[in-house]
C-alpha cells in the first residue's frame, strides 16, 4: 500500500449522507496530501445531513458507473440513514464494494454504512461495528457485531457514528500505509 500522500481513495455517496461522516475523512486524507474522489449516481450536487437537519451539499466528481475500482486504493462509505439506504438498491454500487472486497482493498464503511457490506454479502464471519440499528441486520448475514469505536476486520473499517470519525479515518489512514498496528488505530 502507498504512503497517504501517494493514496487514491474512493468515496461513494449520494443525498441523506452524514455530513461529518463524508466531509470529516474526506478533509482530513486530503490535508494528509492523498487524491479523494466522490461518486454518486448522478453529477448533480447531494445533499448532506447534520443529524436531522440538512447540512452542506457537494458536487461529485464522478458516477457511480464510471468507477474503474482498479484506480483506488481505498474505498469509503458513510452513513447517514438515507445514503446507504439508497445505494444499496443500486447494483452498480454494490459491484464497487464487492470489487474491492475481493482484491482485499480497505473499505471504511460508518454509522448507516454497513448496510451496503451486507448487501454486498461481504460480512458473514467477520466482526463490525455500526450504528445501533444495524446490528441485527449484520447479525443476520453472518457477521459478529461489537460496540467499539473502530473495528478492523481483514481490510474492513467499521465505526458507529460522527464521534468516531477521528479513529476511523486513523484506521485508516494505517491500514492503506500498511502499518502492522492498524487495528489499535
Amino acid at each position: 500500500m502507498p504512503a497517504i500522500a501517494d493514496a487514491k481513495i474512493l468515496i461513494i455517496a449520494t443525498d441523506g449522507f452524514e455530513q461529518a461522516e463524508l466531509f470529516g475523512p474526506r478533509d482530513r486524507l486530503i490535508a494528509a496530501g492523498a487524491t479523494v474522489v466522490l461518486a454518486s449516481p448522478a453529477m448533480d450536487p447531494i445533499q448532506g445531513m447534520e443529524k436531522d437537519e440538512k447540512g452542506d451539499t457537494i458536487t461529485p466528481d464522478m458516477t457511480l458507473d464510471t468507477v474503474d475500482t482498479d484506480d483506488y486504493d481505498a474505498l469509503i462509505i458513510p452513513g447517514g440513514v438515507a445514503n446507504p439506504d439508497t445505494l444499496r438498491t443500486i447494483d452498480v454500487a454494490v459491484e464497487i464494494v464487492q470489487a474491492f472486497d475481493d482484491a482485499g482493498k480497505p473499505i471504511a464503511a460508518i454509522c448507516h454504512g454497513p448496510w451496503l457490506l451486507v448487501e454486498a454479502d461481504i460480512v458473514e464471519d467477520r466482526t463490525v461495528t455500526s450504528w445501533p440499528s444495524l446490528r441485527t441486520d449484520l447479525e443476520n448475514a453472518g457477521a459478529t457485531t461489537v460496540d467499539e469505536e473502530v473495528v478492523v476486520d481483514d481490510n474492513l473499517i467499521t465505526s458507529r457514528k460522527p464521534d468516531d470519525v477521528p479513529a476511523f479515518t486513523d484506521a485508516l489512514i494505517a491500514m492503506i500505509e500498511g502499518m502492522d498496528d492498524a487495528d489499535e488505530a
